[in-house]
């Protein structure tokens, strides 16, 4: 079997990959990076998900909030990122909260409306004051090598946000804080997507929270213009340009973590194996894999995570009709769009799924990404006024899925659901393709599993850590990344590294610092 030696092989071509091969080559390091699909990118894509429809779906991963503006400004990547101009609508009966980025008086009114007073909206402005000063205390540390409990209290500097956001359960603080159901709802969304947990009794809830509110020092969820493979092309463009080796069709079989020799086999893109092997080394190997895969790589026992979501892609004819008539359609889906999703309605849905059952009211949220970038639909569809939806169900694990008739009972209940809270049904607003079929596509945790390759169907790889290490964690250059692993060659680069989570690239920068040396 013929040999090549590089300094670095990462094994994965996800944007944490791509963005570690930037990094590496632009510091003159020899790099390969191996991927076992026919394109890079991993689940932050772009496709067209149903035949004869010119629409480019963000397919598994839809927005971006933690990729770190530095990371941008020093790989001089060429994105286009869209602030959206309405947060969130919830329909409350005939009316809806609606959180307005540029009319706060708008939002005010909708808080009145919704509430019956100013109650709740003076505790949210108090609320999101005190997660903006944590956002941009903590967002520039995930940059830098894994501070300790006490060091990162010390840059929060807030005890008050220390004790609501990292050592009670973020439900108690919601409770305490707010008094609409609604409202409460609202705000425990963040901290339940991808994540199945008791947000009044399991600080997990706090740790996805945090990710969801500190992105980039704002927070902010943004659109990427021309979809999420717009991100991953631009990455990739960039590590090549600067000198990284980008394979595909390349799928790792093992790695041996003594000696960096990376094992792995040519598949085609009809997805028929080449029977032939070939094995490269590297001076450091880096996994932008999930930590279950990349044990199985290492022989050793993998852990098993379990994913916990619903995802549904579709294409509408044009958009529902609401029951408020104080918001348009375009107003309501621009932004997060939340779905049965109140306190109460989550608790009920959680205690459902913790029971071995699909919830009878599923709560989800949707957006429209087509209405921030029209771009991702083609000349046609846009002038008939068509538009991409993506919803991301809550409260789904992987464990309700083992029976294959529960994924039709939840896709009905679903779609009930979101029936519930239009004045229309959603299935009167979707497109159908030239097959006639309804462009309507869903995936469970076990086909995220089937599918991507995530173990258990968890977006994040497993469960998401908090952003600091233990007080006395060994590592070199003035402390460890959050990357290393128990194998000195060997380095976690993907969404399973300490930090980071969705489309970040945290972890990719880290463990190219580590590789680098860099303090």
């Amino acid at each position: 079997m013929p040999r090549s030696h590089y300094d670095v092989v990462i094994a994965g071509a996800g944007h944490n990959g791509l963005v570690a091969a930037a990094y590496l080559a632009g510091a003159g390091r020899r790099v390969l990076v191996l991927e076992r699909l026919g394109h890079v990118g991993g689940l932050a894509v772009s496709a067209r998900a149903f035949p004869g429809v010119d629409a480019r779906l963000s397919r598994y991963s839809y927005l971006v909030s933690l990729l770190p503006s530095k990371i941008v400004k020093e790989l001089g990547l060429r994105l286009d990122l869209r602030r959206r101009r309405f947060s969130s609508y919830t329909p409350a009966g005939g009316t809806g909260l609606l959180v307005d980025n540029e009319d706060a008086a708008r939002t005010a009114a909708s808080f009145e409306a919704v509430t019956g007073g100013r109650r709740d909206l003076d505790a949210w402005e108090r609320f999101y004051a005190m997660t903006a000063h944590v956002a941009r205390r903590v967002a520039p540390t995930l940059l830098d090598p894994l501070p300790g409990r006490t060091d990162l209290r010390g840059i929060v500097g807030d005890d008050e946000a220390w004790r609501d956001l990292f050592e009670r359960p973020i439900g108690q603080v919601v409770d305490e804080r707010f008094a609409d159901d609604t409202v409460r709802g609202v705000v425990l969304t963040d901290a339940l997507i991808g994540t199945f947990a008791d947000p009044a009794a399991d600080l997990l809830a706090n740790r996805c929270f945090l990710y969801h509110v500190i992105g980039d020092g704002t927070g902010d969820w943004n659109v990427p213009v021309g979809g999420m493979g717009a991100v991953t092309a631009e990455l990739a463009d960039v590590a090549r340009r600067r000198g990284a080796e980008i394979r595909t069709g390349a799928e790792v079989l093992a790695v041996d973590p003594g000696t960096g020799e990376v094992t792995f086999r040519d598949v085609s893109p009809d997805g028929q194996d080449d029977d032939a092997e070939h094995v490269v080394t590297g001076g450091k190997v880096l996994a932008n894999l999930p930590p279950a895969v990349l044990a199985r790589l290492l022989g050793e026992t993998p852990e098993t995570p379990e994913g916990a979501q619903l995802k549904i892609n579709m294409v509408l004819s044009r958009l529902p009709r609401l029951r408020d008539p104080a918001v348009t359609p375009a107003e309501a889906f621009s932004g997060t769009f939340h779905i049965n999703e109140s306190r109460d309605q989550l608790a009920a849905a959680y205690a459902q799924a913790a029971a071995g059952r699909v919830p009878d009211l599923p709560p989800a949220e949707v957006y429209c990404h087509s209405l921030t970038d029209p771009s991702i639909l083609g000349p046609e569809l846009r002038a008939a006024g068509a538009h991409t939806m993506t919803l991301f169900g809550l409260h789904m694990p992987a464990r309700l899925f083992a029976d294959p008739a529960a994924k039709r009972e939840a896709l009905a209940r679903t779609l009930a659901s979101i029936d519930s809270v239009l004045a229309e049904p959603i299935g009167d607003c979707l497109l159908h393709a030239p097959s006639g079929e309804p462009c309507l596509e869903v995936k469970t945790p076990l086909d995220l599993e089937r599918d991507a390759g995530l173990p258990g169907g968890h977006i994040f790889h497993r469960d998401l850590s908090w952003p600091y290490g233990e007080e006395d964690a060994p590592g070199g250059h003035g402390g460890p990344w959050g990357v290393e692993t128990a194998h000195e060659r060997v380095l976690l680069c993907g969404a399973g590294a300490r930090r980071g989570g969705g489309v970040s690239g945290i972890p990719g920068h880290n463990a190219a610092m580590a590789v680098l040396g860099h303090a």
